[in-house]
Order: C-alpha cells, then structure tokens, then sequence
C-alpha cells in the first residue's frame, strides 16, 4: 500500500489527472484501516472502519491548527506523510471511499471464513 500510494504523488510519472489528484489520500485511508485491522484483528469490520474514519478525520482537521512543534514536523517528509499539509475538504471524501473500499475488502475475505468478526456479533 505505501509504494503505491508514494508512487501515487510522483509527478514524473504519467498518472491520470484523476488519480493522481485522489489516490494518495484513499490509498492513505486504506493503509489506516488496514492497520487498525491489524492492531485490532478481532473487533467487528464496522468498528475497525468508525475507529479508521476518525482516525483520518481527526488527522486531516487537525491541519488547521498550526502550533511552531506541528507546523515543524510537517515540513519532514515523514511529517507530512502522515499528517498532511493542508486541510481540504475533498481529502474527507478520499478517506470516506478509502475506509469503505477496506472495509468492504475486509467483510468480502471474511464472509467464507467468520462471518461473525464481518457482522460485528
């Protein structure tokens, strides 16, 4: 997922205009459901999504604020990899369809195996 999403922001290479614009952020989402899945490998899909989405909500409102400490970390690439740059409102759309292409990935490879840890029982 980390190559891919890094390979998502190479501007010398000869991405669609669409993908290059909103994979970075999805492909991002999707990291984070997938470890918080990981983190947490028995809670239900959905909490593993809500528990994602918050996540990644909460990291794309947060840059709004902009303390000397923050603002300094995200000037590192690790920085700004994992908190971002700027807040914009089509990122929440990217972490929305990002979260829900994990969890509908996470309840399909479920459903043959434990379909209990898909449903939240």
């Amino acid at each position: 997922m980390i190559p891919l999403g890094l390979a998502s922001r190479r501007k010398s290479l000869p991405w669609p205009a669409f993908f290059a614009t909103y994979a970075g952020d999805t492909l991002w989402a999707l990291l984070v459901y997938l470890l918080v899945r990981f983190v947490a490998p028995r809670r239900a899909a959905l909490t593993v999504a809500a528990v994602a989405l918050t996540f990644s909500f909460a990291i794309e409102f947060s840059q709004d604020y902009h303390a000397p400490w923050l603002d300094a970390a995200r000037r590192t690439l690790p920085g700004r990899l994992v908190l971002g740059a700027g807040f914009l409102w089509s990122d929440l759309l990217c972490y929305f369809v990002g979260v829900l292409v994990g969890l509908g990935l996470d309840v399909a490879l479920l459903t043959g195996r434990r379909p209990d840890r898909a449903s939240g029982a």
